[in-house]
């Protein structure tokens, strides 16, 4: 492949390409008006994280100028110039949604007012609420030029207040108010008037009776804005070899709390003397991501917008099914040992991960449970039933990464319960995230000892699986399950790396043993054998990895990609990556499996994994790819990959002009795969 050949789209870019397809499902009129209003609200939060993260992250290293062109891989200052256009034109699309939102949800009986739209009853009823519930949660803070600015928390929405006098011998004050959020719903539902639903925002209560708040000061007239800023989310972890982990992530969390602004967004209509003066206090600049909004910020609210008004408004919710091999009552031990079983989130239930390890805890056969833990559920019954497992002598090793960004609180919580109650936690490995999604089960059958074991796509996490789309693989297939032993015995000690002949296992082997798969591809094609690669994956971001996949198509290997998020790869360019074909499905469920399939001429290799092909998953982390040898298990995946990509209803080409132009097909039937996949569970056709 000449050199000068090598394409790729900047991550950062694509990632804003894929916020925005979040946008399209807000602005798709097919789209059920609240569900809607919750894409708003994910894109809202998924932005937010881009700032704290990736914009915080281009702005430590852009003091290296030279490793920072090497690292991004353009000028950084022209990149945030990029990014700081694109963002202003998607919120001005924002805004526009939003507006159109608010008619559609008055013509179905759903108005959104503010505190200028209340009525006479409606004024009373604020009022009252406000002195019962809101003001006690309010702690307003007066504002001096002399004295320093206020702490914005990330995270947090505020109104900035001006108390203002019409004569300009006496001065104007000003208030900072933030939003009590955390502790109070952003949305008020009035009292019902005939067949009408009336919702004021929390923001908007505080500005009714803002005269009532500051009764005290003299003014003439009240402004108020909505502000909101963002901070550096990374976490710094010190050197200090007398503290523990969970000591630094701890104080990594509180260091986080005061991070680095990184983005102010801002009401467009703010006075510009009000607007002057937050930025110098909190000293930020125009290169510093500066953002005018509408009137209301943290839009992540909306993802919990109240349900109400007709059922048409919201998706039809459809009840995860069970498993038909674990649908009666009987002991999973005995199914998996029969043949392997795998599940499909959110399509099939989830519960029956929580009933698996919940009978292995009471199993008097059962001898030890070891697991990796990522991203754990506020109120885990996968925890519960390791917990039940310890206090019936079970032995439970628990591997749990501490670092999962924004999880670290929720998974020191329940690393010290369960150290509490007896059970062995390893806290991750040193320079490495553990990311694999693993259990190992060990039980005594007739004097030998049997393993059981779970390879798994997402994390697990009950809430997130009925939102998520993954794969659990259950197997006591020995090939599969001494590997995985392998792998929780590096983690307990980190010189045992271990070799695998069925498992690709990163750090140590997974890139090697992808590229002699794409090789094969490659060697098929050029014999004039049948020769193609499938990869579904978040994102696709890995250099080497994609100039493999360049290097395949230019041999003639048939490439298609579902990528859900970043892809730096571009697809469908003429001498480079004419045989690659890449969409991203955006729906109702956030597309999350990891699938790889190999032709391998015509026996097909199979794999589901944690890791995306980005350089942190494939060496920098912990992941661990399955093979799937059950022949049934590949029909189905593969039926439901053919059906995702036939997709064309939610499915986008992903091109190198990241318009995100929807995939049309000669199929005459509209096909929304994820209605499709669920029809098939449902009809037993997989």
């Amino acid at each position: 492949m000449p050199k000068n050949k090598f394409v790729l789209i900047n991550r950062e870019l694509s990632w804003l390409s894929f916020n925005e397809r979040v946008l399209q499902e807000a602005e798709d009129k097919t789209v059920p008006l609240i569900e809607r209003i919750k894409f708003l609200g994910i894109f809202s939060n998924n932005r937010d994280e881009f700032f704290r993260v990736r914009v915080a992250t281009l702005k430590r290293v852009i003091k290296h100028q030279k490793k920072a062109v090497q690292y991004i891989g353009e000028n950084p200052h022209r990149l945030l110039n990029k990014i700081q256009k694109i963002v202003i034109n998607q919120q001005n699309k924002f805004d526009s949604i939003y507006q159109t939102i608010l008619l559609e949800l008055a013509e179905k009986g759903i108005s959104i007012i503010n505190e200028k739209q209340l009525s006479t009853e409606q004024g009373l009823f604020v009022k009252s609420f406000f002195r019962d519930k809101v003001m006690p949660k309010l702690f307003p803070i007066m504002l001096d030029s002399s004295s320093p600015f206020p702490y914005l928390k990330d995270k947090s929405g505020y109104l900035i207040i001006k108390l203002g006098r019409n004569n300009k011998e006496n001065k104007s004050k000003y208030a900072l108010i933030e939003v009590p959020t955390d502790e109070l719903s952003r949305f008020v539902v009035l009292p019902k008037e005939k067949d009408k639903f009336f919702i004021v925002l929390l923001d908007d209560i505080i500005r009714y009776n803002l005269n009532d708040l500051f009764v005290n000061f003299e003014h003439d007239y009240i402004e108020s804005y909505n502000i909101k800023l963002t901070r550096d989310a990374e976490i710094d972890i010190d050197n200090d070899i007398s503290k523990s982990l969970v000591e630094k992530v701890s104080k990594g969390l509180k260091d986080r709390k005061k991070g680095q602004p990184v983005r102010l967004v801002y009401d467009r209509n703010i006075s510009d003397d009000i607007l002057d003066y937050i930025m110098k206090k909190i000293k930020l600049g125009k290169e510093d991501s500066p953002i005018p909004g509408g009137r209301y910020h943290n839009f992540k609210d909306f993802i919990s917008f109240p349900r109400i008004g007709s059922s048409d408004l919201v998706y039809k919710k459809t009840k995860a099914l069970k498993h038909p091999n674990l649908a009666n009552e009987t002991s999973f031990f005995k199914v998996i040992k029969e043949k392997d079983i795998l599940l499909t989130y959110p399509y099939q239930s989830f519960e029956h991960i929580v009933d698996f390890l919940r009978e292995a805890s009471i199993d008097p056969k059962v001898q030890s449970i070891k697991i990796t833990l990522y991203r754990v559920a506020e109120h885990s019954n996968i925890v519960k039933a390791l917990i039940n497992a310890v206090k019936n002598g079970k032995e439970v090793i628990a591997v749990i990464e501490l670092r999962a960004r924004f999880d670290e609180e929720s998974n020191i919580f329940w690393a010290t319960k369960l150290q509490e109650e007896g059970a062995k936690v390893i806290y991750g490995v040193p320079g490495l995230k553990v990311h694999s999604k693993l259990f190992l089960i060990t039980r005594k059958e007739n004097g030998k000892q049997h393993t059981y074991a779970h390879v798994g796509t997402g994390n697990f996490n009950g809430n997130t699986a009925s939102v998520y789309t993954d794969f659990s693989l259950l197997t006591a297939n020995k090939n599969i399950t001494e590997e995985i032993e392998k792998v929780f015995a590096f983690y307990a000690d980190n010189i045992k790396q271990g070799n695998y002949k069925h498992l690709l296992v990163a750090p140590f082997f997974m890139r090697k043993k992808l590229i002699q798969l794409i090789n094969t591809e490659i060697k098929n094609a050029k014999n004039k054998k049948p020769a193609y690669i499938i990869l579904k994956l978040n994102n696709l971001v890995d250099q080497e990895m994609i100039k493999k996949l360049y290097e395949a198509s230019s041999s003639g290997v048939k490439i298609k990609l579902i990528i859900r998020g970043i892809c730096s790869l571009v697809a469908g360019v003429k001498g480079l990556s004419e045989n690659i074909e890449a969409i991203s499905i955006i729906d109702k469920y956030l597309e999350h499996s990891r699938v790889f399939i190999f032709c391998n001429s015509g026996d097909e290799k199979y794999f589901i994994s944690s890791a995306d092909w980005m350089y942190r998953n494939i060496d920098h982390r912990s992941e661990v790819a399955v093979p799937i040898y059950d022949k049934n298990i590949q029909l189905q995946i593969r039926s439901i990959i053919n059906t995702l990509l036939s997709d064309n209803t939610k499915a986008r080409i992903l091109g190198s002009k990241q318009t995100n132009e929807y995939k049309k097909t000669e199929y005459k039937n509209l096909i929304r795969s994820q209605d499709e996949i669920f029809n098939l569970f449902k009809n037993k056709k997989i």
